[in-house]
């Protein structure tokens, strides 16, 4: 009778393999909520007041699309796992005059870091956006106070396959308690030209 062979005889397997298994969901929490989960890294102290679940409407347009200017309702998540950066997810979607919705529109995702010198924070931010129409951007920026980021683009990396995106501005504030975003994007031939703005309201966090 032969002996069946044991991962560790198999050559065409990694010599773990026979190592035990991981049978577990991943098991480090991210949180959006200040209240409960990890402590938020002291680094991120700038940026306290954007971490949580914010819903609202917006508006946007440019000049190569066709038709006339856009509204869409849009979800947008800042969360945390105890580590020295936000993770930040966008949803949005087109809506009537009445707030029902058409479609799905854009999605996003991203980190914010903060720029940290010799242990001391600076003022300054690099975030990296990356959405599936593909198109990854790298934002600088800097804060203003706890209540301000403004991030313009040092880099645009874009597929073959995707729009002619060169540049990006975005203007972040809390203001009311409200989150208010501007963002101007280069595209197409065209210079830095008003794209989206909201108002979103905070819903949990």
């Amino acid at each position: 009778m032969t002996t069946p062979a044991t991962p560790s005889d198999n050559p065409l397997l990694p010599p773990w393999a026979s190592l035990a298994p991981v049978e577990y969901a991943y098991p480090y929490e991210e949180t959006h909520d200040l209240r409960s989960g990890p402590d938020l890294h002291p680094h991120l102290l700038g940026l306290l007041p954007y971490v949580g679940v914010w819903r609202g409407r917006g508006q946007g347009g440019y000049p190569t699309l066709e038709g006339e200017d856009f509204h869409f309702a849009q979800e947008l998540r800042i969360s945390h796992d105890g580590r020295p950066f936000l993770f930040y997810e966008s949803r949005a979607w087109i809506i009537d005059e009445e707030a029902k919705p058409i479609r799905p529109a854009g999605r996003e995702i991203g980190w914010w870091r903060p720029v940290v010198v010799n242990d001391r924070i600076t003022d300054e931010v690099e975030a990296l956006m990356s959405s599936p129409t593909g198109i990854m951007e790298m934002y600088l920026g800097k804060t203003k106070g706890t209540t301000q980021l403004e991030l313009v683009t040092d880099l645009v990396v874009r597929t073959s396959t995707a729009k002619e995106v060169t540049a990006g501005h975005r203007l972040f504030g809390i203001v009311e308690g409200a989150l208010l975003y501007a963002h101007d994007m280069a595209a197409e031939g065209l210079p830095l030209t008003p794209h989206l703005s909201a108002r979103l309201l905070r819903v949990a966090g």
